[in-house]
C-alpha cells in the first residue's frame, strides 16, 4: 500500500515508516520539521518538507504519489505548553487536520490512521482504561486529539471516510539497532531525562510527588515500545476497507511502573547513578495510568513484543550512548 505519513521525521512518525517498510508498504514522508529530524529517515524514502494544511503541496502528494492511505503524526504534544499556549495546539493539532481530512476527501483518499492519546479520558474513574471510558481531558494536548476524534466520527458519517484513532500511553524506547531514536527539544519523557541526568547531560531528574497511594509512592504509568505502537498501526490497515469504519483502541502493556522504577531500571541497565531531586506534586498528575488493550489484541492479532520495561530502557540506552547529541541537527 501507498502510505503518506505526516510526521514522519518525527519520533513515533520515524519508526513507523522503517516499520512499514518492514511490512511490504511503500511510505511517502511530509513533515514540516519543527521537531522533525532528516536523519530519522532512511535514503530510500520519499519526503516532502511542507505542512499538512498546505492543500496544493498535500493534493500533489496524494495524486502524484497514489497514496491510499494517510497516517497522522504530527500533533504538539506538551501538555504543560498547550496550556500556556492553547491557540499553538488548536491551530496545529486540530485545524491542520481538518484541513488535511479536506484535502484527502477532494482527492478520493478515505483511509486514515490516527494517532490519538490516553489523555482524552483524563484522570481515570476505574483502571485499567479501556476504550469505553468517559472522555473528560483536563489540558488543551487531550482536548484537541478527542476535538478531533469526534471530526473524524462526523466525517466517517457525511463522506465515508474510514479511520482508526489509536490511543495510546507512554510511547518509549529506541530501534533495536539503535540507528534512530527519542529525539525532542525540549525533552519531557521521563526515560531519556533519567538518561540525561545519569550522563551529566542534565543535572538530576525530578521527582514530582513521594506520597501517592502507590506501592513506593510515586506515579505508575504504562511505558509502551514505540515499534510495538508502529506495529498496531498498521495491523490497523485492514479493517479499514469499509467505507465509513470508525476504530478505536488502546495501546499500552498493561503493567505499569512508578517513577523510581524507572530511574532505579535506567540505573541497573546503564550502570550509571541517575541523581535525583524530590518535589511536591504536580497539578493534574493521576497517581495512576494504564491501559487495558484486549481490544487491540483481539481485533487485530496484536502481539506486545517489549513487555519488560527494562528491555525498553536498554533500546533507549542504545541509541543515547550511540547518539550523545541525538541527530545533531537542533542547536
Amino acid at each position: 500500500m501507498n502510505v503518506l505519513v505526516i510526521g514522519g521525521a518525527g519520533y513515533i512518525g520515524s519508526h513507523c515508516v522503517r516499520q512499514l517498510i518492514e511490512a511490504g508498504h511503500k511510505p511517502v514522508v511530509l513533515d514540516n520539521l519543527v521537531y522533525g529530524h532528516v536523519g530519522a529517515l532512511l535514503p530510500s524514502v520519499k519526503f516532502y518538507k511542507g505542512c499538512l494544511e498546505d492543500k496544493t503541496l498535500v493534493g500533489k502528494i496524494l495524486d502524484e504519489e497514489k497514496i491510499e492511505l494517510v497516517m497522522h503524526f504530527a500533533a504538539f504534544i506538551n501538555v504543560g505548553e498547550s496550556v500556556q499556549n492553547p491557540i499553538k495546539y488548536y491551530y496545529n493539532n486540530l485545524a491542520g487536520v481538518i484541513a488535511l481530512i479536506d484535502t484527502m476527501i477532494q482527492h478520493g483518499v478515505k483511509k486514515f490512521v490516527f494517532s490519538s492519546t490516553c489523555a482524552t479520558y483524563g484522570v481515570p474513574k476505574k483502571l485499567p482504561l479501556d476504550e469505553n471510558h468517559s472522555q473528560l481531558p483536563i489540558n488543551p494536548y487531550g482536548q484537541t486529539k478527542l476535538d478531533v476524534e469526534n471530526f473524524l466520527k462526523s466525517c466517517s458519517k457525511a463522506y465515508g471516510l474510514s479511520f482508526a484513532a489509536l490511543r495510546y500511553f507512554n510511547a518509549s524506547g529506541a530501534v533495536e539497532d539503535g540507528s534512530i531514536g527519542e529525539d525532542h527539544s525540549p525533552e519531557s519523557h521521563l526515560i531519556p531525562l533519567a538518561i540525561f541526568a545519569a550522563t551529566g547531560k542534565r543535572k538530576c531528574i525530578s521527582v514530582f510527588g513521594t506520597d501517592y497511594e502507590t506501592p513506593d509512592g510515586t506515579c505508575l504509568r504504562d511505558y509502551i515500545h514505540v515499534d510495538d505502537l508502529s506495529r498496531a498501526h498498521i495491523a490497523t490497515f485492514d479493517k479499514l476497507s469499509t467505507p465509513g469504519t470508525s476504530l478505536f483502541y488502546n495501546l499500552g502493556t498493561g503493567t505499569p511502573n512508578s517513577v523510581l522504577e524507572i530511574i532505579k531500571g535506567v540505573e541497573e541497565v546503564t550502570g550509571l547513578k541517575v541523581p535525583t531531586e524530590f518535589g511536591p506534586r504536580r497539578e493534574g498528575d493521576p497517581a495512576m495510568l494504564y491501559a487495558n488493550s484486549d481490544k487491540a489484541k483481539r481485533e487485530l492479532g496484536w502481539k506486545i513484543k517489549y513487555n519488560d520495561v527494562r528491555e525498553i530502557i536498554e533500546t533507549a540506552w542504545r541509541w543515547h550512548k550511540s547518539h550523545p547529541d541525538g541527530f545533531g541537527d537542533k542547536k
